[in-house]
């Protein structure tokens, strides 16, 4: 079994003669998605894929194998929504929409692409736009942090969400060790100058000096 541990991102400036004669791993979204796979490339071979958590694999990209060969990665088609309208203003907002519903989409020139959901595509006839079921590769837009979306039905998805709570408990942690530096300068400026300077003098001309204490008729305290 060929195991993979490294990733060249596409464009990657392999000739490409090395690349055609590359086997391909040809693989749908949800499991380009995966950091940790077992599976099979065109020529037949096994390969194991341990590559750094996050990673996200599009068509094109380069895998190279332990023993230095490469593999190239190829989106697989798979069941999607194609959205196209005549107005390019109710296609931005069948996008907005979308977005708002965390739905990763592939965004291109005069089209949307997304998995396939009849509850989605019912709401995108409402908005007045075309999405036909076809077969398609699918190549998101990635996520806000680089990786893509992920569902809470992908089977790395308890992985990746625990690793997620680890990096913000690291930054925000209970060992309350977090750098954050909560200078709490509550600006409250007690200035609480009380300035006592009692002047205890005693009446039987016993003039003890405790300090700047000079006791005296009015100081008040009686001796």
């Amino acid at each position: 079994m060929l195991k993979i541990d490294k990733h060249l991102s596409a464009p990657h400036g392999i000739a490409p003669v090395l690349v055609k004669r590359a086997p391909k791993l040809v693989l749908p979204f949800g499991e380009r998605s995966k950091s940790r796979l077992r599976a099979t490339l065109d020529n037949g071979e096994e390969a194991a894929l341990f590559l750094p958590r996050g990673t996200v694999l599009r068509g094109g990209d380069l895998l190279v194998t332990e023993a230095g060969t490469f593999v190239e990665v190829l989106a697989a088609p798979e069941h999607v929504l194609q959205v196209s309208a005549a107005d390019p203003l109710a296609l931005m907002r069948a996008a907005y929409h979308l977005g708002n519903r965390h739905t990763p989409v592939e965004v291109g020139r005069d089209y949307l692409r997304l998995e396939y959901d009849p509850v989605l595509a019912d709401m995108l006839a409402r908005l007045g736009v075309r999405a036909e079921r076809t077969e398609q590769p699918f190549e998101p837009e990635a996520g806000a942090y680089g990786g893509g979306h992920k569902h809470g039905h992908d089977a790395t998805f308890a992985e990746d969400y625990a690793a997620a709570q680890a990096v913000f408990h690291e930054h925000h942690g209970h060992g309350h060790d977090h750098g954050h530096s909560h200078s709490h300068s509550h600006s409250h400026s007690h200035s609480h100058s009380h300035s006592h300077s009692h002047g205890h003098s005693h009446p039987h001309g016993d003039s003890h000096d405790h300090g700047d204490h000079v006791h005296d008729e009015h100081c008040g305290h009686k001796h």
